[in-house]
């Protein structure tokens, strides 16, 4: 390859990688907000996740 191809390959590999970085960034946000929302409910039913960590 000369040096535009090789240019050209990398620009689009990383414009690929920041795409995927942004997906799984997206993805750990929604974990991270489901995880939220059901401590919330267990707080609110009496149960203190941090107590009972090793059971899960």
């Amino acid at each position: 390859m000369n040096k535009e191809e090789l240019i050209g390959y990398h620009k689009g590999a990383i414009a690929t990688l920041i795409k995927e970085k942004e997906g799984l960034t997206g993805l750990i946000n929604l974990v991270n907000k489901l995880l939220s929302a059901h401590i919330e409910e267990l707080k609110k039913l009496g149960v203190d996740i941090t107590k009972e960590k090793d059971k899960l």
